[in-house]
C-alpha cells in the first residue's frame, strides 16, 4: 500500500514514535507499506526548526536523507501538475506545505497518513490515522 506521510507524522515517526496512532505506527512497520514524503515536508521542517518551532529537529535537518531511509521512506517529487492543483484548490486553508501534500495525495491517488483535521477541507483526499 502507498502511504504519504504528513510532516508530523514524519516527524513523531523519527522522534516521538508513541504519539502515532496503532493503526499509523502499524502500516508504517508493515514490510508491504510503500512509505513516501513529499519534498514540501523537508521544507517545513527545516523552515520551523530555523525558527525555533522545532528545536528538536536539527538532527532532521542535518540528516534528512538518512532518516529518510531509516524510516524505509521515498521521496514523492513534485512537479508542477501538484503546484497547480495546490494553488487551485478552492478551499479556505492557507498553509502552502498542507496544501501540497494535498494536492500530491489526491492526484497520485496516494492516502495520507496524518492526524491534521484540516485535510477533511479537501474532500478529494483520504485520510488515515
Amino acid at each position: 500500500m502507498r502511504l504519504l506521510l504528513d510532516t508530523h507524522v514524519v516527524l513523531w515517526a523519527l522522534l516521538v514514535p508513541s504519539r502515532l496512532s496503532r493503526r499509523a505506527a502499524e502500516l508504517l512497520r508493515r514490510a508491504d507499506s510503500e512509505l513516501l514524503v513529499s519534498p514540501a515536508s523537508a521544507w517545513e521542517i527545516a523552515i520551523k526548526q530555523r525558527l525555533g518551532k522545532l528545536p528538536h529537529a536539527a538532527p532532521i535537518v542535518v540528516a534528512y536523507v538518512a532518516h529518510l531511509a531509516a524510516l524505509r521512506a521515498d521521496e514523492l517529487p513534485i512537479r508542477s501538475v501538484h503546484a497547480m492543483r495546490a494553488g487551485s484548490f478552492e478551499v479556505d486553508h492557507r498553509d502552502p506545505f498542507d496544501r501540497m501534500l494535498a494536492a500530491q495525495s489526491s492526484l497520485e491517488g496516494i492516502p495520507l497518513v496524518t492526524n491534521d483535521l484540516a485535510f477533511s477541507l479537501f474532500p478529494e483526499v483520504e485520510t488515515i490515522w
